[in-house]
């Protein structure tokens, strides 16, 4: 698989498909040892080589699985990012109760907002011995909305001070919004920025703001959220599909049915070209897709190979399902 250079720290470089390892931390619903082992093992013969974990996802469980799951992997073959800004306080008390916050494990953990120069650095500490790497190559500022001058002015600075060190490799921010990732491009020193659900094969604000001050600037865009939590992941969306971690609008599935059905007169289905729209713009770096099991692995593999008609884009865009119309990343 082709692993691309980040422009402004090219010895960091993030293979095309990128591994999200949120369902390690139980996202949802409970996921076995055996069938997080069996995910990374598969994405590792398939040739992905980028890994993002955070202390979010399962209150630090995706991060110790997904560091077993690389312990024997040759180091310097593998990228892993990892993030701060949550730092998790043990809370005994509660550990008798499930957390609340969408992961399937015990509350035995608080989350505590913290975006300060000692926040950042007990965080990466933490990270570290958690999933027991002696770096990590990305770190993101997990979802700064509420904090953005503690986290531009504390929390990037620190991060420059461990990434100048050799700490680590690059640094920046992983929101879902757009808007303010393009203020942090804009007015702070970062390399890359994961940006979930805001460029999509169903909205392209991030098209506005965010991809063209990167470009200017030569900030590599990890794209997470492809298929919108849910909305774009099948065929033909439900009427119970999830849209932003909620019940999808009415308005928003038949927009995605609409897509779909222009999407199958050129023979792929929605969540095939769910991904291959949003490498098709030449500031995008990397596609990261959450998975559970080697076969959500093997199925993520067959849509990110299927070649797309490239007179689908203009069908969309004559449609007015497609605002967005990045030429193909090859010509960037």
């Amino acid at each position: 698989m082709r692993a691309r250079a980040l422009p402004l720290r090219p010895q960091v470089r993030l293979t095309d498909l990128g591994f999200g390892a949120a369902q390690g931390g139980n996202l949802y619903r409970t996921t076995t040892d055996e069938e997080f082992a069996s995910a990374v093992d598969t994405a590792w013969e398939a040739g992905v080589r980028y890994y993002d974990t955070a202390p979010h996802y399962g209150l630090g469980l995706s991060e110790r699985r997904l560091g077993a799951a690389l312990r024997d992997r040759p180091r310097d073959e593998y990228v892993v990012s990892t993030k701060v800004g949550r730092l998790l306080v043990p809370s005994p008390q509660d550990a008798h109760l499930r957390d609340s916050d969408g992961f399937d494990v015990p509350a035995s953990h608080r989350r505590v907002w913290d975006f300060s120069r000692d926040g950042v650095l007990r965080s990466i500490e933490a990270s570290l011995e958690r999933t027991g790497l002696d770096r990590v190559d990305v770190v993101y500022l997990h979802d700064p909305d509420d904090h953005w001058e503690q986290a531009a002015r504390e929390a990037v600075p620190a991060l420059v001070e461990l990434r100048d060190q050799g700490v680590v490799g690059a640094i920046g921010a992983g929101m879902n919004q757009s808007a303010m990732l393009a203020r942090f491009v804009r007015e702070t020193d970062v390399d890359v920025l994961m940006c979930a659900g805001r460029y999509t094969l169903l909205e392209q604000g991030a098209a506005d703001d965010l991809l063209p001050a990167a470009g200017d600037r030569g900030v590599g865009v990890v794209i997470a959220g492809v298929y919108n939590s849910g909305l774009l992941s099948r065929e033909r969306p439900p009427t119970d599909a999830v849209y932003n971690y909620q019940q999808a609008p009415a308005e928003l599935i038949e927009r995605a049915r609409r897509i779909a059905a222009v999407c199958e007169t050129y023979g792929v289905t929605l969540p095939q070209a769910a991904l291959a729209f949003v490498r098709r713009h030449p500031a995008v770096v990397s596609t990261v897709v959450g998975v559970r099991d080697g076969g959500q692995v093997t199925e993520t593999m067959r849509r990110f190979g299927t070649v797309v008609p490239e007179e689908l884009w203009g069908a969309l865009a004559q449609a007015g399902l497609l605002a967005a119309q990045p030429g193909p990343d090859e010509a960037a």
